[in-house]
């Protein structure tokens, strides 16, 4: 069975500011002095920052109480010992052994301090180092005007480990967050920065690694992270292919994708083409009849099954056998009006998915099936599934529904969220805005249908499955958005662009 994640691959891990701070005093309790570990970090980013930023530009380094606060002023001390131009504001009264040792050099350095925030302005590059990871209170008054009046500039802002202000788990600014243009987090990325409400503060985000023992990590995490970050490699690894030289088309998976209406015929279309790139062996469409003709023109290799229609143009009845199926993806483009077979299929016990109707139809979710169920809401559909849950907090929110409800989840968003029974959850870190079209979720809903139709047919990993249709569901917009740019990128352009994703990444 395929694992999406390889244990303790740094770049895939996620982790608490709790788990953090553990992972940390582990290091310094078996014997690495804060003072070496500081050192080592703050070259690496100093190192980066070298990169980025064009020799001559002015740098103003804002600097905190804490050892974030003591890493930022090693890194003041290494860009001036460079010939960077580098003033230094610390506006704290009190702070860190540590902090105040660095900051006394940098005196002795005669490296510039400003008294005051505005004197910042001068400067082509700011330094956030005000708060590092395990930040959770909220900042006192005269801080967030610091931070506001900052935001107001529009400068350059590079944030170390955590953008001030956000917390290090929720991603919720407390209650303003500094706006940088650019993360470096440090050691293992922070679940907070993967949160939607977190996307405004971070900007481009990268992981500064300092070469943490896989036994830190696994004394700390166990042996699998709760918590993980789809990347490539992981989701290459879970899908089905490469396939084996001799399969047969009924080995590959067999689904049934029960979708449409004459209000929405095109939800069926996307939703068909979704499916039919997931590379599945058989594809089944029940649709209503009127519509029929529709489908099998954009999709000729499917079977259509012409259903009987309610007066509304819904489906109004479904085959009295539906145990020739792997899987049963449903609810693109169906109406409420198919409420009964709606209800009908979520009362077998086959493999589901269920999405958009499916899912307005069965809100508040109160089902317990015996086999796998995906769900997969958008944040609206979400709260009328779980409305006792708050998504404030997307990640305890996408935990919680998926333990109560025993299913798997699916919660989209821009870094979208998949959620399993027993706590696991992984997020989607790259995505683009021109998925947020109508549409785009019928592709995703088909994608994953012909993925999960085969991973119950070959004994795989459902979850896996989920987790790397999703990102490729992502990575085709992505390409999309890069070629033709974020507004162009459409449904029925991203239907036939998944095929194309793929080229050259397998072996």
């Amino acid at each position: 069975m395929n694992n999406a994640t390889p244990i303790f691959d740094p770049e895939a891990i996620l982790v608490t500011a709790a788990q953090m701070q553990a992972i940390e005093q582990e290091l310094l309790a078996q014997g690495l002095p804060v003072a070496a570990l500081m050192e080592k970090v703050a070259g690496r980013i100093s190192q980066r920052l070298t990169e980025l930023i064009p020799p001559g530009q002015s740098i103003g380094c804002l600097i905190g109480p804490g050892h974030n606060g003591a890493d930022t002023l090693v890194v003041a001390r290494e860009l001036w010992q460079r010939g960077y131009p580098v003033m230094i504001y610390h506006p704290f009264a009190q702070a860190k052994a540590l902090t105040l040792a660095h900051k006394n050099y940098a005196h002795y350095l005669g490296i510039p301090f400003a008294e005051q925030a505005p004197e910042l302005n001068t400067c082509d590059v700011l330094i956030d180092g005000l708060f590092g990871f395990g930040f959770e209170r909220e900042l006192a008054p005269e801080l967030v005007d610091c931070i506001h009046t900052i935001n107001r500039w529009h400068k350059t802002v590079i944030s170390i480990d955590v953008p001030s202000g956000l917390h290090t788990d929720t991603g919720q600014p407390q209650p303003v967050a500094m706006q940088a243009q650019r993360t470096l987090c440090l050691g293992l990325w922070k679940l907070g920065l993967y949160q939607d409400i977190a996307q405004p503060y971070v900007g481009i985000l990268e992981r500064i690694d300092f070469d943490i023992p896989v036994r830190a990590m696994t004394n700390t995490l166990g042996s699998s992270p709760l918590f993980t970050r789809l990347t490539e490699p992981a989701m290459l690894r879970a899908l089905p292919i490469p396939r084996p030289t001799v399969i047969h088309k009924y080995e590959c998976g067999h689904l049934l994708l029960i979708c449409g209406s004459r209000t929405y015929p095109g939800a069926a279309v996307l939703a068909a083409l979704g499916a039919r790139a997931s590379g599945v062996g058989m594809l089944t469409l029940a649709v209503p009849a009127t519509i029929s003709p529709l489908i099998t023109g954009h999709t000729p290799e499917a079977v259509i099954i012409a259903c009987p229609e309610t007066d509304q143009g819904a489906i109004a009845q479904l085959p009295t056998a539906l145990t020739a199926y792997d899987f049963i993806a449903l609810g693109p483009g169906l109406t409420r009006h198919a409420q009964p077979i709606i209800q009908q299929v979520v009362q077998t016990d086959l493999p589901i998915l269920c999405d958009a109707d499916a899912l307005n139809v069965l809100a508040p979710w109160s089902c317990l099936r015996p086999t796998f169920t995906l769900l997969t809401p958008h944040a609206g559909e979400f709260r009328r599934l779980f409305p006792h849950l708050d998504l404030a907090n997307r990640v305890q929110a996408a935990q919680q529904a998926t333990q109560s409800s025993h299913t798997v989840l699916v919660l989209k968003g821009a870094r979208t969220i998949i959620a399993a029974p027993d706590g696991s959850l992984a997020i989607n870190p790259t995505s683009t805005p021109g998925l947020a079209r109508g549409g785009s979720g019928d592709v995703l809903t088909g994608l994953l249908g012909g993925l999960l139709a085969q991973g119950v047919k070959q004994n795989r990993s459902l979850t896996a499955l989920t987790q790397a249709g999703v990102w490729w569901h992502a990575q085709a917009g992505l390409g999309l958005a890069n070629q033709c740019g974020e507004l162009s990128v459409h449904p029925h352009q991203l239907a036939h662009h998944l095929s194309t994703v793929l080229g050259g990444k397998m072996p």
